[in-house]
This record gives C-alpha cells, structure tokens and sequence, in this order.
C-alpha cells in the first residue's frame, strides 16, 4: 500500500509539474519583444516620429481639411473610432470598421483585406481613397510646401526641406510604429508576478489556449497570426477574396485577423461591427457560424459553461494596458 501511494503520490507531483512545464511554455509565447522593428529603408527617430505625428493628426492632409488620420484612428478609441462603420469624405459610409493601429510596427499586411504589403504603402491609402479623405499625393505636397510651418519639421527628419510623398509616408509609418500597447496586467503575469492578474482570468488564459482553442488565431504576444480567415459571418463581403484570385476558395470571405490587445469596453467587433459585446462574439465561435466552402479550418464547434464565458472575458480584460499617453501636436502655421 505504501508503494503505491507513493507511486500515486509521484505521478501526482510530475503531472502538476508537467501541467506547470506547460503553462510556462504558452505564457512564454506571449512574451513582448524588447524593441520595435523598422525597415532598414525607414529607420525610427525622434525627428521623423515627430513629423509623423503632426502629419497624423492635420486635418489639412485631406481635400476639404476636415479628416485627419486621427479623424478615424483616435487616441480617445483604441486608435479606431469606436463607430461601427465610418465616416469618410462627404459623409461617406465605409463598409468595414476601422481598425486600431496600434502595435502595427510587426504587421506584414494591413488593412482588413491585406493589400497593403507595409506601412509606408498603407499611409497613402486613406489619404487617396474617394470615400475616405479624398486627396491626391501631388496636390497634397502641393498644399503641405505652402505651409511654412512644415519646413523646418522635413529638415529635421530628411536634412532639406524638400516634401515628397515617399517622405509623408515614410514618417506617417514611422510614427505609427512607436503606436505600441503599454505593459498589462497580463504581461505583469508572464513576466512572473503570479498575483497580478485574477483566478478567474488565469482559468481564462486555460481555456483561450484549450477549450475554446482562440490561440489557433490569436497567437503572440499581439494575440493575431497576422494571417485571413472566415470566421462564418453572414455578410456578403468578400474580404481578401477581392485582392486575390478568385480560384482561391478558402481567402473568400476572409478577414485579417484582429488583435485582441486594448479591445473597446463595448465594441464594436468584427471588421463590420456586428458585435459590440464580447460574450456574443464568444458564442459566435462555440457555434454561431455560417458554414461554406471557405469557412475557416479552424473553425470548429466547441461549448463553454456561463463561468467559462466570464472566465474567458476575464482574461481578456488583461490584455488591456490603458490608453497610450499621446497628446496631440500643435499644427504647422502657414
């Protein structure tokens, strides 16, 4: 009998050691990197951050200056809008939601469709698209080499004064790089400090990782595989299947994937904004889905108790480092 329960005993003692093993091995997934990664083509500094920033936030970089970027990705929304579909020139509704861009410094493919292959190539996109701000790059270089203002934040960043698009992009792309999401509570937690976040939210973190099989998606530290995926929406956009042949049945109706980092108390979530709570996307994904020939492999039925659902949601409230302490520039005169 004693034999065996110290057998019993052992077989306890190395499960909730290899049951440890594991946990450590996720949360080291989710570890944050130690700096933020540039292009050699685009390095970050100060000077460009800072032309960057006011190009961002001037409301001037639009046909009829009443858009800025900061129009449709603000500091007071997670860098979004908190609408569930936005506003653009003339009063324009957009079909998808607006994004964050925060932690954009690590995407490889932006907007929700993917056809932006890098910042410096997304930061002319809105400014040049009809039902958003409406401007073209010519006449925009145009307008900014009459703003006197301007010259001397080009000079610091490029060493002349010269105004190009390239050089709009480059530091509109190089301040949305030091866009990142401050340390939470859950990186609190990786990092060791087992107090930091809650019991609910630690059995969260289990099933996000297991049951609900979420980190199939939402992987790193971002909580994003940066990858497109139907999710089973019943919405008739196309998503990434506008960009890419059509043949490519398994990229129609697909979606980048989102973070999960700062999410908005009340949504809107999805790229068209049908959900503004999280316990209707949670059971959106235990069995809420259209089924079709694109539909996602990951996609897969599952079921969650009521406790799970809050635990989940618990979780995900950790990943929610607070808003970023940015204020807005003072803008170039003429």
């Amino acid at each position: 009998m004693k034999i065996r329960s110290l057998v019993m005993l052992a077989c306890t003692v190395f499960s909730v050691h290899a049951s440890l093993a594991d946990d450590k091995i996720k949360r080291s997934d989710y570890q944050r990197p130690e700096a933020i990664p540039a292009p050699a083509s685009n390095p970050l500094t100060e000077e460009k951050t800072t032309l960057g920033k006011t190009l961002f936030f001037d409301p001037r970089l639009s046909r009829n200056e009443g858009m800025s970027c900061a129009t449709c990705h603000s500091p007071d929304h997670r860098w979004s809008d908190g609408r569930v579909v936005p506003l653009g020139s003339e009063e324009l509704e957009q079909p998808r939601r607006t994004p964050t861009v925060m932690n954009s410094a690590w995407l490889k493919a932006l907007m929700w469709d993917g056809r932006a292959n890098s910042l410096e190539a997304q930061a002319v996109l809105p400014i040049t698209t009809p039902h958003e701000m409406n401007y073209n790059m010519k006449e925009l270089v145009e307008r900014l080499g009459e703003i006197k203002g301007y010259r001397p934040l080009f000079e610091n960043a490029y060493g002349d004064t010269e105004i190009t698009t390239e050089r709009i992009a480059m530091a509109l792309a190089t301040f949305q790089r030091t866009l990142v999401s401050n340390t939470s509570s859950f990186d609190q937690w990786v990092e060791g400090d087992e107090d930091a976040i809650s019991s609910s939210a630690q059995r969260g973190f289990q099933i996000f990782n297991d049951e609900a099989q979420c980190a199939a998606c939402h992987k790193s530290w971002r909580f994003t595989d940066d990858s497109f995926h139907d999710i089973g929406l019943d919405d008739p956009d196309l998503g990434r299947g506008k960009v890419i042949p059509v043949e490519v049945t398994i990229m129609q109706h697909a979606f980048k994937t989102p973070t999960l980092r700062d999410l908005p108390e009340n949504g809107p979530f999805m790229h068209d904004g049908s959900m503004t709570d999280l316990e209707e996307v949670i059971k959106h994904y235990e069995d809420g889905f259209i089924q079709r020939a694109s539909l996602s492999k990951e996609m897969k039925p599952f079921e969650l108790s009521d406790q799970q659902r809050a635990d989940l949601i618990a979780f995900l409230k950790t990943l929610d480092g607070g808003p970023l302490a940015i204020e807005q520039p003072e803008l170039p005169e003429e």
